[in-house]
């Protein structure tokens, strides 16, 4: 599991406003998760709710809402978790992939990464 910080910028589907936040990099994580009240902020409300086992071992059901990322140069429209206000914003595995960026964990940076596309036929 590669952990460190960048800058992302989460917004609501609309693309009509932005915050910028530090996330930490974080390759055991699922979703990306953001605190809540940033996500409030910007006019974002919960659309689903999923079960997750935290750290800890415990399951919990988190409220989750659709928003739209920028990072590196990129950007996806991504499931995010409602993260508690005091905790870190974290950048997952799906968002990542979604982004089309992998990890260089030994310079801390993400990367551009080729996706994968098998089976379906395509020369």
């Amino acid at each position: 599991m590669a952990t460190f910080r960048v800058k992302i910028e989460i917004g609501p589907m609309d693309q009509s406003r932005f915050e910028e936040i530090e996330a930490l990099v974080n390759t055991g994580a699922t979703y990306t998760v953001v605190p809540k009240d940033v996500l409030e902020r910007l006019g974002i409300a919960p659309q689903l709710r999923r079960r997750f086992r935290v750290a800890d071992g415990r399951v919990v059901e988190l409220d989750m809402a659709w928003v739209f990322i920028r990072a590196e140069g990129e950007t996806a429209f991504t499931l995010c978790v409602f993260g508690e206000p005091s905790m870190d914003a974290l950048l997952g595995a799906v968002t990542l992939e979604e982004l089309g960026l992998g990890v260089d964990p030994i310079n801390q940076r993400l990367v551009p990464v080729e996706l994968l596309l098998i089976g379906f036929g395509l020369a």
